[in-house]
């Protein structure tokens, strides 16, 4: 599967590089974009949800990397209640 990576920057200039085992992401985030932090949260459960269960539909399991990349995603978002996290860019 074609993975990516979200490059995301959190309101205090925190970077994050997120794991998707799946170009879905790229249906949710534009580069360069700023996203609230609550939308950028539910962004990231949608389209890693969606990731994982294609992996489900190809490999018979979901993907441990995207469900990690959810977890950190959430403890940041509890530091930021407030505030725009930025997508800076997807790579390959």
């Amino acid at each position: 599967m074609p993975e990516r990576y979200v490059l995301a920057r959190w309101p205090d200039g925190t970077r994050q590089r997120i794991y998707s085992p799946s170009t879905v992401v790229e249906d949710y985030f534009s580069d360069d974009h700023e996203y609230a932090v609550a939308d950028f949260v539910n962004r990231c459960r949608t389209a890693l949800r969606i990731a994982s269960d294609r992996v489900q539909q190809a490999y018979g399991f979901p993907c441990s990397r995207a469900a990690a990349s959810l977890v950190q995603v959430e403890q940041h978002a509890v530091r930021h209640s407030t505030g725009a996290v930025t997508v800076e860019g997807i790579e390959a």
